[in-house]
């Protein structure tokens, strides 16, 4: 038998140890890492995970949403965002920034004044702000938050491997996989006050993986019940962890504070349970502060075009039709009722599909051959509908009586072509006097998209030219408004007397 010469012997003990340390490499620390992680940070639920690298996408939804729901000229401070846990060198700020960019590239919505510490605090600030040309209004809101967490090691796993041949080769390996959390806090602030604005915070992690000396920006974040699962090269690491919490908190934080559904952006039910709890807190902060609730009703049924009047906060017999007209839209009880259930529907719906469905009220106005009367005078007055509409004109005189003078015996047809505006009295074999007792009265037109003669009481339609069994043009335009919804245009003059 031949005997294998020493060079062969350490040969083969060389390739035996390299299979030993192969094996050794291929069993993966980082599953088992992760796992334990996971369970430590969030418990053994089970939830559907989503591979990303970043919330890019979300802040384009956002940027959308943003200018959907009309939301504009929201002005923010942000000061420095500090690394508390002294461990994170990254940007932070800067990463917020060119997030908020890319949430406002078409809607425009916020404008972001970036404040550091060369310039002081935001009290400072603020006395600025009401004494230089430089910001034309104080900042409503200001952002300010840190890097308050980095747990090292919160989960750990070594697999260790040693092989030797002696006298030849002695050889060992080591694979160790550890987890830390990494965590940012942020919330929005008013700036008068530096009071917080409630509910406008946003507080998220993400488990970071280290494997050996190298840091892998592979993570886990969760949130409405979704587990998303970070990923980015190993040369990246904890700092892009990062840059995806600061996204996901821009997408939350400016979500909130426009109350806007932003659930939508990240892909979560909208039926899950924390995104209905959110919608209620919403609800009932707007519902204690009843100013704040009227405002977003108007702005929000202004960006629908079913409103037309001041964002003023007082609530009125407009914003409530509109309201009405928008909840038949959703299926809702046609009632100026703006509540829970309305808000969940409105927060849910889309609003696109919502206007495709829907009349919109015919805008009109009225012109004036003069701006004032002397008492007795003609009054000539041009009505003029956006579009093809069917016109109805009122006049409340010098003693109150309220009448209706169009359509009427001399032109009964009350459909009024937007190509050809209405003139009044025109050709028609009536006058409009101004007040001979120097009083002045007040006309006024409401354009509709149909007629509506026939559904309108008997109080309103009368007989034209005489007294009206009602005392108020506001009680004419109420009904109106009832058989008309959201398709309802009105216009006034007041014929004012020179003296």
């Amino acid at each position: 038998m031949t005997r294998p010469t020493p060079l062969l012997r350490r040969t083969s003990a060389v390739l035996a140890i390299a299979g030993v340390l192969g094996g050794c490499s291929a069993l993966d620390t980082r599953k088992d890492v992760m796992e334990a992680a996971e369970v430590v940070k969030r418990g053994p639920e089970a939830a559907p995970y989503r591979s990303i690298t970043n919330f890019s996408s979300a802040l384009r939804c956002m940027d959308n949403l943003l200018l959907d729901y009309g939301v504009r000229d929201v002005s923010v401070i942000v000061e420095d965002i500090t690394d508390q846990t002294k461990k994170v060198n990254a940007g932070t700020k800067d990463m917020l920034i060119s997030a908020v960019s890319d949430m406002t590239r078409r809607s425009r919505a916020i404008r972001l004044i970036a404040y550091g510490q060369d310039s002081g605090n935001t009290i400072g600030f603020m006395h600025q702000a009401e004494n230089r040309s430089l910001y034309a209004a104080a900042p409503r809101f200001t952002l300010k938050g840190s890097v308050s967490q980095f747990d090292e090691t919160i989960a750990r796993k070594q697999i260790d491997g040693a092989v030797g041949v002696a006298p030849y080769v002695s050889l060992s390996g080591a694979k160790v996989g550890q987890a830390s959390v990494l965590g940012l806090d942020l919330a929005m602030l008013y700036s008068e006050d530096v009071s917080i604005v409630p509910g406008t915070s946003s507080r998220n992690s993400v488990i970071v993986f280290k494997e050996g000396k190298a840091v892998d920006g592979d993570g886990l974040i969760k949130k409405f019940s979704i587990n998303f699962s970070v990923s980015s090269g190993g040369a990246e690491g904890q700092s892009q962890a990062l840059r995806t919490l600061v996204e996901l908190a821009t997408v939350e934080l400016f979500g909130r504070l426009a109350k806007v559904p932003y659930w939508t952006c990240i892909g979560a039910d909208p039926n899950d349970e924390a995104v209905q709890q959110e919608i209620s807190d919403w609800f009932d902060a707007l519902y204690a502060n009843p100013q704040e609730l009227v405002l977003y009703a108007q702005a929000q049924m202004r960006a629908r075009g079913y409103y037309r009047g001041p964002i003023d906060g007082s609530p009125s017999q407009e914003v409530g039709e509109a309201i009405a007209a928008y909840r038949g839209a959703l299926g809702l009880s046609r009632e100026p009722k703006f509540d829970l259930a309305f808000f969940r529907a409105y927060l849910a719906a889309n609003h696109r599909e919502v206007a495709a469905t829907l009349v919109r009220g015919v805008p009109v106005a009225i012109a004036a051959k003069n701006g004032s009367y002397l008492a007795g005078e003609s009054v000539h007055l041009t009505v003029r509908p956006e579009r093809d509409a069917n016109v109805y004109c009122y006049l409340r005189d010098d003693q109150d009586r309220v009448l209706r003078f169009f359509p009427n015996r001399f032109a009964p047809e009350s459909r009024v072509p937007a190509a050809r505006p209405l003139d009044l009295p025109g050709k028609m074999r009536f006058q409009l006097l101004a007040s001979e007792k120097g009083l002045a009265e007040s006309v006024a037109c409401f354009a509709i998209d149909r007629d509506v003669s026939r559904e309108l009481p008997l109080t309103v339609v009368g007989t034209d030219f005489d007294r009206l069994p009602v005392a108020t043009l506001e009680e004419v335009r109420a009904a109106f408004a009832s058989v008309a919804g959201g398709t309802l245009g009105m216009a006034t003059h007041e014929i004012q007397i020179r003296k």
